[in-house]
């Protein structure tokens, strides 16, 4: 697929290398923050200003792309990043810390835009194909990243933020050489829309199979990233992992969506619609969490993870490509920032709600209480597939 869409390659090259940056300075930030005096409320809410962040900037930087062009939106935000970085780096006070991942958190709702130019590169055939590539990219980054970042940080912790910044100079140029800016795109007219402000957002929202694909992405999130931010907890409470053994098991959670995403999604989206794989990956989820809520077993831990990991890796992807198709050409990167947005809200929100189950209802809880949450989407997703195939018959 590379070889006959050179753009394509180069979004795949952003994206890694922005999530290779991200996690970087994932293993150091807790301790850089510490040493400014933050208390572990003030980490949290750190590490959450990022999502928080990108959250908002999302959609205006998919709208901003959507009327003047996916590249030089994606140059803006990328020295955004590199800005970010820096600020980290030459921090001397805690709130410079702060400003500097609110900066970097706008400029990671750059990955609306990069979905908006495989939509616009890609037919509908291959789109969920390109969605997936773009998916493994994200997730090789966000794996490689903590394990260069925890090697760099015995020359310092500003050494992993210089090197992420380095790495956003490389990404910068990279665009600048190789990306091209698709054609055939008609964009609007400057008075035809805001580009700022809610109403464009409304507009979209009202849309049938919009607001119902973006509502099976937010249930569905919240149940994954409750699943995600209460693992740690889990296995050390229920298996008595150390951190060590733990970490092997998210590389193997990782590592099986790539593959999901960039190897096998392009074969099962040739053999199935989006709206059966969205059904089978809602089903295969709700019996996942439910195993990881009630085993005790490692063996069948492990065998509960795949499936897990199998079903997050089909519904990120499938969802993105069927939004993409349900909007006009002029409107996918505004979706793509809302779509973001609701991923930047989950890992805000659902963190929090797992906590809250975990402490008062026990290890299984979470598990339960997002088995609960994507249940709920089955009903939904089912009357869309239904409906869009009674469309297709006649």
């Amino acid at each position: 697929m590379f070889s006959r869409n050179k753009g394509l390659a180069a979004i795949f090259l952003v994206v890694f290398i922005d999530m290779l940056g991200f996690g970087i300075i994932i293993p150091v930030l807790p301790y850089y923050a510490e040493a400014f005096g933050a208390d572990p409320t003030l980490v949290g809410l750190l590490i959450a200003s990022y999502s928080a962040a990108q959250l908002v900037g999302a959609p205006f930087l998919g709208r901003f792309s959507d009327r003047y062009g996916r590249k030089p939106v994606i140059m803006f935000s990328i020295v955004l990043g590199f800005l970010g970085y820096i600020f980290l780096g030459l921090a001397t006070s805690l709130w410079i810390v702060f400003l500097s991942r609110i900066i970097a958190g706008i400029a990671g709702g750059n990955l609306s835009v990069a979905q908006a130019y495989i939509a616009d590169t890609t037919d509908t055939r291959d789109r969920a194909r390109g969605m997936g590539l773009i998916g493994a990219s994200f997730g090789l980054g966000f794996i490689l990243g903590p394990a260069i970042g925890g090697t760099l940080s015995v020359y310092g912790f500003t050494t992993p933020f210089y090197a992420a910044a380095a790495l956003e100079l490389v990404n910068l140029l990279m665009v600048a050489a190789w990306l091209r800016e698709p054609s055939g795109i008609e964009r609007r007219a400057p008075t035809s829309r805001p580009l700022l402000g809610i109403s464009p957002l409304k507009d979209l929202l009202k849309h049938p199979m919009v607001g119902r694909l973006l509502q099976i992405r937010l249930l569905y999130l919240l149940a994954f990233t409750m699943f995600e931010a209460m693992f740690i907890l889990y296995a050390e409470h229920r298996f008595g992992l150390d951190a060590q053994l733990t970490s092997y098991l998210l590389v193997y959670i990782g590592l099986i969506v790539v593959f999901v995403q960039g190897v096998l999604i392009g074969k099962l989206t040739s053999r199935f619609s989006e709206w059966q794989l969205i059904v089978a990956g809602l089903t295969m989820i709700t019996l996942a969490l439910l195993g990881w809520a009630l085993t005790n077993n490692l063996l069948i831990l492990l065998a509960v993870l795949a499936p897990m990991a199998m079903s997050a890796g089909i519904l990120n992807t499938v969802i993105s490509s069927a939004l993409s198709k349900v909007v006009g050409r002029d409107e996918v990167g505004e979706v793509m920032g809302i779509s973001t947005s609701i991923g930047s809200l989950t890992r805000i929100v659902g963190p929090t709600i797992g906590g809250v189950v975990f402490q008062q209802l026990g290890t299984g809880a979470p598990g339960i209480a997002g088995a609960v949450l994507t249940a709920a989407t089955l009903p939904l997703a089912i009357h869309a597939m239904n409906r869009k195939s009674r469309r297709e018959e006649k």
